[in-house]
């Protein structure tokens, strides 16, 4: 590891979990990295994704955004098109838009938004866009005939929360440069959008984990 790396890592104790507020603290006395990085999130569940019932995903608007202004492409026509365009979409399109993706690997976006009836085309780019993790879908608000409201949280600050295979969220949740209060806020809204989303089949301890590290730098567990 990096000499950075080392000298954040002496800031942490072993085996001691901090309070979000301490954890926050320790990062702001870590030594910078030359550009500013994200601060993340990792949450280990009690819970198993193999099953539908245990799933849990969902989306939630940091009170302070991410950090991070993400493009939006837009799948709509007529009057949808035009509003995708005028509520900020940096990209809107439709059926032309398939072979640029398919052929051309064409990714310069962050999330994809969908109208209903344009389903049937972009489902034509699951093979693609799925494993990015980048398909629409109607449990994260990206399948939607309001795409200026979709388009307007996702320019502020949404973000989508969900659990991988080994039961684990990862999430960013802003920028070092933010400062300990305005993480602690982003922190917080996500820790209880998590809670709140907890399935019904979940039994025993359902947070097994938390930590948070930045994009360089060593973990530090969080006590709950």
């Amino acid at each position: 590891m990096g000499k950075r790396y080392q000298e954040s890592a002496k800031l942490i104790e072993k085996n001691k979990k901090y309070s979000i507020d301490e954890a926050l603290g320790i990062i702001e006395k870590m030594p910078k990295a030359k550009f500013d990085e994200t601060v993340e999130l990792h949450v280990k569940l009690g819970v198993d994704s193999k099953h539908a019932e245990q799933q849990v995903r969902g989306t939630v608007v940091l009170p302070n955004g991410t950090g991070k202004t993400l493009k939006v492409l837009v799948f709509a026509k007529g009057p949808k098109a035009d509003e995708a365009t005028k509520a900020g979409a940096d990209y809107v399109g439709a059926e032309e838009l398939i072979p640029k993706i398919q052929n051309d690997n064409w990714f310069d976006y962050d999330v994809v938004v969908a109208t209903p009836d344009m389903m049937g085309v972009v489902g034509r780019l699951g093979k693609v866009l799925g494993p990015k993790g980048l398909m629409p879908n109607p449990k994260s608000g990206t399948v939607t005939m309001d795409v200026t409201k979709a388009i307007e949280d996702i320019k502020s600050g949404k973000v989508e929360y969900r659990l991988d295979k080994t039961n684990i969220i990862h999430l960013g949740f802003g920028k070092v440069s933010f400062g300990a209060k305005k993480l602690q806020e982003n922190y917080q809204t996500i820790i209880d959008a998590i809670i709140k989303a907890k399935p019904a089949a979940a039994k025993g301890q359902y947070i097994k984990s938390v930590s948070i590290t930045t994009t360089m730098g060593p973990g530090i567990s969080i006590e709950q």
